[in-house]
């Protein structure tokens, strides 16, 4: 099945990757333009928008699972950007659907490798790790984002690394 029918038999039909694209086109200067989907690679999708200062290239993946299933958080997003013209590779972040608990960390596993993520609001990145976790997520086939909500909840979502490696390849190409 190619990544397109993969991607629109999704049970979320792709919404989430117009929601995401949408909130990014909205908080972009007004000389950006809107992102434009590169492609979709079974659970991933790429796309590139310019700004003043340069392309940005990115992949987005939303979870398979996210538990406790009852919570009611935004929704959920996993991410590796490119910014060239600000010398930026593989910039891995999450945005979690809800604020960290403060001066929290975030865990995200890659198939029983684990990183450190620092928090701030409702986004986690790594501190300088970012090219192993894209390597790992390349070679991977499960991710998973544990995180603490300023209330106090814990959370984890878990995420199909299928078509991560075809997707980085296309902002690797649009984004040289």
């Amino acid at each position: 099945m190619n990544g397109r029918r993969a991607m629109n038999n999704r049970r979320s039909s792709g919404w989430w990757t117009a929601a995401l694209a949408a909130g990014m086109a909205a908080s972009l200067p007004a000389a950006a333009a809107e992102p434009e989907l590169g492609g979709t690679f079974n659970d991933w999708a790429a796309y590139s928008y310019n700004t003043g200062s340069g392309l940005v290239c990115y992949i987005v993946s939303q979870p398979k699972t996210s538990k406790p299933e009852a919570t009611r958080r935004d929704p959920i997003f996993f991410l590796v950007t490119h910014r060239p013209g600000d010398k930026v590779r593989n910039e891995v972040n999450t945005i979690i659907g809800y604020p960290f608990r403060k001066d929290s960390q975030a865990t995200l596993s890659i198939d029983g490798d684990d990183f450190t993520l620092f928090t701030k609001g409702d986004g986690a990145w790594s501190d300088a790790k970012d090219a192993a976790i894209v390597a790992a997520m390349k070679k991977g086939k499960q991710m998973q984002v544990k995180g603490t909500s300023q209330r106090g909840t814990s959370t984890v979502d878990t995420y199909s690394l299928s078509g991560v490696q075809a997707a980085m390849d296309k902002i690797d190409e649009l984004c040289k």
